[in-house]
């Protein structure tokens, strides 16, 4: 099998979801960060529509399998805008940012 054969990992997010709440002050500090895991949903959905794997798309951005991991996993610092063009191009996506009015 060549490397850059994508196989997704099997992850039941809402089995670990209805876990994870039952901790005390986890709800808290996931809406917090709700926006960021957001992004990186994304980029996980749009690489795995696209069918690469993390060292395929690093390839393709000229940098590391690690570095496309840190991206994805999100964490302390946002990507920049380059580098969220560079992600986007190597999947096959367009990049839109949007300013949406809030409700209410």
């Amino acid at each position: 099998m060549s490397k850059d054969t994508y196989e997704p990992t099997l992850h039941d997010h809402e089995a670990f979801l209805k876990r994870a709440k039952q901790r005390p002050g986890f709800q808290e500090a996931y809406d917090a960060l709700d926006e960021a895991y957001r992004i990186v949903r994304e980029l996980v959905v749009a690489r795995a529509r696209a069918e690469l794997t993390q060292e395929a798309v690093a390839q393709h951005m000229g940098t590391t399998k690690s570095a496309i991991s840190r991206l994805e996993a999100g964490g302390k610092h946002m990507p920049s805008l380059g580098t969220l063009q560079r992600y986007a191009d190597a999947v096959g996506c367009d990049l839109r940012i949007e300013l949406v009015p809030r409700e209410g």
